[in-house]
Protein backbone atom coordinates (compact mmCIF):
# COMPACT_ATOMS: atom_id res chain seq x y z
CA UNK A 1 0.00 0.00 0.00
CA UNK A 2 1.15 3.68 -0.87
CA UNK A 3 0.57 4.63 2.50
CA UNK A 4 1.03 8.58 1.64
CA UNK A 5 -1.62 7.98 -1.50
CA UNK A 6 -4.10 6.16 0.28
CA UNK A 7 -4.26 8.83 2.84
CA UNK A 8 -4.67 11.67 0.79
CA UNK A 9 -7.41 9.64 -1.00
CA UNK A 10 -9.49 9.84 2.36
CA UNK A 11 -8.15 12.55 3.87
CA UNK A 12 -10.68 14.59 3.42
CA UNK A 13 -13.36 12.12 5.19
CA UNK A 14 -10.93 11.79 7.73
CA UNK A 15 -11.46 15.29 8.46
CA UNK A 16 -15.00 15.54 8.24
CA UNK A 17 -15.13 12.19 10.86
CA UNK A 18 -12.87 14.95 13.51
CA UNK A 19 -14.87 17.55 12.85
CA UNK A 20 -18.29 15.84 13.56
CA UNK A 21 -16.55 14.30 16.41
CA UNK A 22 -15.81 17.62 17.98
CA UNK A 23 -18.78 19.33 17.38
CA UNK A 24 -21.23 19.79 20.91
CA UNK A 25 -25.04 19.36 19.01
CA UNK A 26 -25.42 17.38 16.10
CA UNK A 27 -28.77 17.36 13.99
CA UNK A 28 -30.54 13.82 13.24
CA UNK A 29 -28.49 14.08 9.57
CA UNK A 30 -25.35 14.66 10.70
CA UNK A 31 -26.09 11.94 13.18
CA UNK A 32 -26.56 9.40 10.52
CA UNK A 33 -23.44 11.05 8.83
CA UNK A 34 -21.28 10.39 12.01
CA UNK A 35 -21.76 6.68 11.97
CA UNK A 36 -21.39 6.31 8.51
CA UNK A 37 -18.10 7.70 8.51
CA UNK A 38 -17.11 5.94 11.73
CA UNK A 39 -18.24 2.59 9.75
CA UNK A 40 -15.80 3.65 6.82
CA UNK A 41 -12.88 4.80 9.12
CA UNK A 42 -13.02 1.90 11.22
CA UNK A 43 -12.72 -0.12 8.20
CA UNK A 44 -9.48 2.22 6.63
CA UNK A 45 -7.89 2.02 9.52
CA UNK A 46 -7.70 -1.70 9.78
CA UNK A 47 -6.29 -1.41 6.13
CA UNK A 48 -3.79 0.84 7.72
CA UNK A 49 -2.62 -1.30 10.46
CA UNK A 50 -2.50 -4.58 8.21
CA UNK A 51 -0.45 -2.66 5.65
CA UNK A 52 1.84 -0.29 7.62
CA UNK A 53 1.47 -1.32 11.42
CA UNK A 54 1.65 1.64 14.04
CA UNK A 55 1.54 5.10 11.89
CA UNK A 56 1.07 8.89 12.50
CA UNK A 57 -1.95 8.75 10.32
CA UNK A 58 -3.35 5.43 11.82
CA UNK A 59 -2.96 7.06 15.05
CA UNK A 60 -4.62 10.29 13.96
CA UNK A 61 -7.37 8.61 12.58
CA UNK A 62 -8.10 6.31 15.73
CA UNK A 63 -7.86 9.34 18.12
CA UNK A 64 -10.75 10.98 15.26
CA UNK A 65 -12.57 7.50 15.61
CA UNK A 66 -12.80 7.38 19.48
CA UNK A 67 -14.53 10.91 19.85
CA UNK A 68 -17.15 9.84 17.47
CA UNK A 69 -17.35 6.74 19.17
CA UNK A 70 -18.23 8.46 22.70
CA UNK A 71 -20.62 10.35 20.85
CA UNK A 72 -22.83 7.34 21.11
CA UNK A 73 -21.79 5.18 23.17
CA UNK A 74 -20.00 7.40 25.89
CA UNK A 75 -20.83 7.78 29.42
CA UNK A 76 -24.04 9.99 29.43
CA UNK A 77 -25.20 12.48 31.21
CA UNK A 78 -28.02 12.49 34.13
CA UNK A 79 -31.02 12.26 31.81
CA UNK A 80 -33.31 14.24 34.17
CA UNK A 81 -30.69 17.42 32.99
CA UNK A 82 -31.91 16.73 29.38
CA UNK A 83 -35.85 17.10 30.48
CA UNK A 84 -35.91 20.97 30.40
CA UNK A 85 -34.50 20.71 26.69
CA UNK A 86 -37.48 18.05 25.41
CA UNK A 87 -40.44 20.28 26.58
CA UNK A 88 -39.11 23.98 26.17
CA UNK A 89 -37.61 23.39 22.61
CA UNK A 90 -38.04 19.92 21.18
CA UNK A 91 -41.63 19.09 21.65
CA UNK A 92 -42.91 22.81 21.05
CA UNK A 93 -40.75 22.57 17.84
CA UNK A 94 -42.20 19.42 17.18
CA UNK A 95 -45.77 20.34 17.16
CA UNK A 96 -45.31 23.56 15.48
CA UNK A 97 -44.10 22.19 12.47
CA UNK A 98 -47.62 20.20 11.98
CA UNK A 99 -49.82 23.21 12.80
CA UNK A 100 -51.10 23.50 9.18
CA UNK A 101 -51.93 19.64 9.33
CA UNK A 102 -53.54 20.02 12.64
CA UNK A 103 -55.88 22.68 11.64
CA UNK A 104 -56.55 20.35 8.06
CA UNK A 105 -57.61 17.34 10.12
CA UNK A 106 -59.37 19.51 12.44
CA UNK A 107 -61.64 21.19 9.87
CA UNK A 108 -62.41 17.93 8.06
CA UNK A 109 -62.88 15.93 11.16
CA UNK A 110 -66.34 19.06 12.57
CA UNK A 111 -67.20 19.11 8.71
CA UNK A 112 -67.81 15.69 8.43
CA UNK A 113 -69.44 15.67 12.38
CA UNK A 114 -71.41 18.39 11.03
CA UNK A 115 -72.74 16.80 7.99
CA UNK A 116 -73.83 13.47 9.96
CA UNK A 117 -75.58 15.43 12.50
CA UNK A 118 -77.71 17.38 10.12
CA UNK A 119 -78.63 14.39 7.76
CA UNK A 120 -79.60 12.26 10.63
CA UNK A 121 -81.30 15.08 12.22
CA UNK A 122 -83.24 15.88 9.42
CA UNK A 123 -84.14 12.25 8.35
CA UNK A 124 -86.39 10.38 10.46
CA UNK A 125 -85.30 6.84 8.67
CA UNK A 126 -81.46 7.74 9.54
CA UNK A 127 -82.49 8.08 13.47
CA UNK A 128 -84.66 5.42 13.32
CA UNK A 129 -81.91 3.03 11.96
CA UNK A 130 -79.61 4.38 15.04
CA UNK A 131 -82.12 2.15 17.46
CA UNK A 132 -85.33 2.42 18.50
CA UNK A 133 -87.22 5.16 20.10
CA UNK A 134 -86.66 3.68 23.69
CA UNK A 135 -83.12 2.98 23.33
CA UNK A 136 -82.49 6.64 22.00
CA UNK A 137 -84.49 8.02 24.83
CA UNK A 138 -82.25 6.26 27.56
CA UNK A 139 -78.91 7.48 25.96
CA UNK A 140 -80.45 11.24 25.81
CA UNK A 141 -82.08 11.13 29.35
CA UNK A 142 -79.23 8.99 31.11
CA UNK A 143 -76.65 7.32 29.69
CA UNK A 144 -74.93 10.19 27.91
CA UNK A 145 -74.37 12.27 31.20
CA UNK A 146 -74.57 8.99 33.49
CA UNK A 147 -71.14 8.28 31.34
CA UNK A 148 -69.48 10.92 33.03
CA UNK A 149 -70.25 9.71 36.82
CA UNK A 150 -70.26 6.22 36.44
CA UNK A 151 -67.30 5.18 37.43
CA UNK A 152 -64.80 6.72 40.27
CA UNK A 153 -63.08 10.10 39.46
CA UNK A 154 -59.58 8.28 39.27
CA UNK A 155 -60.07 5.37 37.86
CA UNK A 156 -62.52 6.70 34.50
CA UNK A 157 -59.47 9.47 34.12
CA UNK A 158 -57.03 7.04 33.97
CA UNK A 159 -59.71 4.67 31.61
CA UNK A 160 -59.75 7.48 29.14
CA UNK A 161 -56.15 8.62 29.07
CA UNK A 162 -54.74 5.70 28.35
CA UNK A 163 -57.67 4.81 25.76
CA UNK A 164 -56.79 8.29 24.08
CA UNK A 165 -52.78 8.02 24.33
CA UNK A 166 -53.38 4.69 22.97
CA UNK A 167 -55.31 5.87 19.89
CA UNK A 168 -52.84 8.55 19.80
CA UNK A 169 -49.56 6.47 19.35
CA UNK A 170 -51.79 4.58 17.17
CA UNK A 171 -52.43 7.33 14.76
CA UNK A 172 -48.74 7.96 14.39
CA UNK A 173 -47.57 4.28 14.61
CA UNK A 174 -49.64 3.38 11.62
CA UNK A 175 -49.60 6.73 9.84
CA UNK A 176 -47.49 5.09 7.20
CA UNK A 177 -50.12 2.98 5.86
CA UNK A 178 -51.96 5.94 4.54
CA UNK A 179 -55.29 4.63 5.23
CA UNK A 180 -54.94 4.00 8.82
CA UNK A 181 -55.18 7.93 9.71
CA UNK A 182 -57.90 8.50 8.00
CA UNK A 183 -60.40 5.75 9.26
CA UNK A 184 -59.70 6.92 12.72
CA UNK A 185 -60.41 10.51 11.76
CA UNK A 186 -63.06 9.72 9.80
CA UNK A 187 -64.59 7.43 12.31
CA UNK A 188 -64.12 9.72 15.26
CA UNK A 189 -66.01 12.23 12.94
CA UNK A 190 -68.72 9.95 12.71
CA UNK A 191 -69.46 9.05 15.86
CA UNK A 192 -69.60 12.86 17.49
CA UNK A 193 -71.83 13.43 14.61
CA UNK A 194 -74.34 10.60 15.49
CA UNK A 195 -74.50 11.23 18.71
CA UNK A 196 -74.72 15.15 18.53
CA UNK A 197 -77.33 14.39 15.91
CA UNK A 198 -79.00 11.92 18.77
CA UNK A 199 -78.85 14.31 21.53
CA UNK A 200 -80.04 17.34 19.44
CA UNK A 201 -83.17 15.55 17.74
CA UNK A 202 -84.21 14.77 21.33
CA UNK A 203 -83.94 18.57 22.56
CA UNK A 204 -80.56 18.36 24.08
CA UNK A 205 -77.83 19.82 22.42
CA UNK A 206 -77.37 21.71 25.02
CA UNK A 207 -76.21 19.14 27.76
CA UNK A 208 -74.28 17.80 24.62
CA UNK A 209 -72.00 20.73 24.22
CA UNK A 210 -72.21 21.18 27.86
CA UNK A 211 -70.89 18.14 28.52
CA UNK A 212 -68.16 17.56 25.33
CA UNK A 213 -66.36 20.99 25.71
CA UNK A 214 -64.70 20.85 29.27
CA UNK A 215 -62.38 18.41 27.90
CA UNK A 216 -63.24 17.57 24.61
CA UNK A 217 -61.30 21.31 23.30
CA UNK A 218 -58.09 19.80 24.41
CA UNK A 219 -58.67 16.53 24.27
CA UNK A 220 -59.68 16.56 20.26
CA UNK A 221 -56.84 18.44 19.54
CA UNK A 222 -54.67 16.47 20.60
CA UNK A 223 -56.51 13.55 18.38
CA UNK A 224 -56.02 16.16 15.38
CA UNK A 225 -52.30 16.54 16.72
CA UNK A 226 -51.45 12.97 16.39
CA UNK A 227 -53.40 12.39 13.02
CA UNK A 228 -51.17 15.14 11.69
CA UNK A 229 -48.37 13.26 12.41
CA UNK A 230 -49.37 10.18 11.64
CA UNK A 231 -49.83 11.92 7.49
CA UNK A 232 -46.77 13.51 8.33
CA UNK A 233 -45.08 10.67 7.97
CA UNK A 234 -47.48 8.97 5.41
CA UNK A 235 -46.33 12.01 3.11
CA UNK A 236 -42.68 11.42 4.03
CA UNK A 237 -42.73 8.16 2.24
CA UNK A 238 -44.86 9.30 -0.56
CA UNK A 239 -43.33 12.58 -1.45
CA UNK A 240 -39.23 12.56 0.04
CA UNK A 241 -38.04 15.49 -1.72
CA UNK A 242 -34.38 15.56 -2.30
CA UNK A 243 -33.84 12.70 0.78
CA UNK A 244 -34.30 9.59 0.27
CA UNK A 245 -37.58 7.98 1.39
CA UNK A 246 -35.61 5.82 3.89
CA UNK A 247 -33.65 9.11 5.20
CA UNK A 248 -37.11 10.99 5.54
CA UNK A 249 -38.90 8.16 6.95
CA UNK A 250 -35.75 7.84 9.72
CA UNK A 251 -35.83 11.84 9.99
CA UNK A 252 -39.28 12.38 10.65
CA UNK A 253 -40.02 9.17 12.77
CA UNK A 254 -38.14 10.62 15.14
CA UNK A 255 -39.30 14.07 15.31
CA UNK A 256 -42.82 12.44 15.80
CA UNK A 257 -42.02 9.91 18.54
CA UNK A 258 -41.72 13.29 20.66
CA UNK A 259 -44.97 14.58 19.55
CA UNK A 260 -45.86 10.55 20.53
CA UNK A 261 -44.31 11.34 23.86
CA UNK A 262 -45.73 14.71 24.55
CA UNK A 263 -49.34 14.01 23.76
CA UNK A 264 -48.73 11.65 26.32
CA UNK A 265 -48.94 14.77 28.77
CA UNK A 266 -51.81 16.77 27.10
CA UNK A 267 -53.79 13.44 27.03
CA UNK A 268 -53.45 13.53 30.50
CA UNK A 269 -54.78 17.07 31.35
CA UNK A 270 -57.40 16.02 29.31
CA UNK A 271 -58.67 12.78 31.27
CA UNK A 272 -58.04 14.83 34.05
CA UNK A 273 -60.45 17.30 33.18
CA UNK A 274 -63.24 14.76 31.63
CA UNK A 275 -62.70 12.73 34.84
CA UNK A 276 -62.75 15.64 37.47
CA UNK A 277 -64.57 18.44 36.12
CA UNK A 278 -66.86 17.34 33.40
CA UNK A 279 -69.21 15.67 36.02
CA UNK A 280 -68.61 18.37 38.79
CA UNK A 281 -71.69 20.18 40.06
CA UNK A 282 -69.57 23.94 39.20
CA UNK A 283 -71.32 26.34 37.32
CA UNK A 284 -70.95 25.61 33.20
CA UNK A 285 -69.21 29.00 32.61
CA UNK A 286 -66.22 27.50 35.11
CA UNK A 287 -66.19 23.83 33.37
CA UNK A 288 -66.26 25.12 30.33
CA UNK A 289 -63.83 28.02 30.75
CA UNK A 290 -61.40 25.27 32.28
CA UNK A 291 -61.39 23.67 29.11
CA UNK A 292 -61.04 26.93 27.14
CA UNK A 293 -58.15 27.55 29.61
CA UNK A 294 -56.64 24.32 28.95
CA UNK A 295 -56.75 24.33 24.94
CA UNK A 296 -55.22 27.65 25.01
CA UNK A 297 -52.54 27.15 26.94
CA UNK A 298 -51.61 24.31 24.40
CA UNK A 299 -51.97 26.33 21.63
CA UNK A 300 -49.63 28.90 23.04
CA UNK A 301 -47.04 26.08 23.84
CA UNK A 302 -47.73 24.77 20.35
CA UNK A 303 -47.52 28.24 18.33
CA UNK A 304 -45.94 30.80 20.34
CA UNK A 305 -43.19 28.44 22.14
CA UNK A 306 -42.80 26.41 19.38
CA UNK A 307 -42.24 29.26 16.83
CA UNK A 308 -39.41 30.45 18.84
CA UNK A 309 -37.31 27.20 19.24
CA UNK A 310 -38.23 26.61 15.01
CA UNK A 311 -36.47 29.99 14.86
CA UNK A 312 -33.28 28.84 17.05
CA UNK A 313 -33.15 26.24 14.91
CA UNK A 314 -34.85 23.24 16.65
CA UNK A 315 -36.26 20.76 14.69
CA UNK A 316 -37.79 18.53 17.56
CA UNK A 317 -35.85 15.44 16.22
CA UNK A 318 -34.65 13.37 19.34
CA UNK A 319 -31.23 12.30 17.71
CA UNK A 320 -29.94 16.13 18.35
CA UNK A 321 -27.88 16.08 21.61
CA UNK A 322 -25.88 18.25 23.47
CA UNK A 323 -22.43 16.77 24.27
CA UNK A 324 -22.31 14.42 27.39
CA UNK A 325 -25.68 13.20 26.86
CA UNK A 326 -26.34 10.06 26.44
CA UNK A 327 -26.54 9.12 22.05
CA UNK A 328 -29.04 6.80 20.69
CA UNK A 329 -28.88 7.26 16.60
CA UNK A 330 -30.82 5.88 13.58
CA UNK A 331 -29.49 4.36 10.47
Amino acid sequence: MDLDAYSAAHRAEWDRLAELGKQRRLTGAQADELIERYQSGATQLSALKSSAGSTLEGDRLSVGLSRARLKFTGAGANVISQIPRFFILQLPAALYRLRWLTLAVAVVTIAVAALYAVWITGNPEALAAIGSDAALQKLVNEDFVDYYSENPAASFTGLVWTNNAWIAAQCIAFGILGVYVPYIVLQNAQNVGITAAVMFAYGKGDVFFLYILPHGMLELTAIFVAAAGGLRIFWAWIAPGARTRAQALAEDARALSTVAIGLVFVLFVSGVIEGFVTPAPWPWPVKIGIGAAALLAFLAYMLVLGRRAVRAGETGDLAEFDAGSTRIFSA
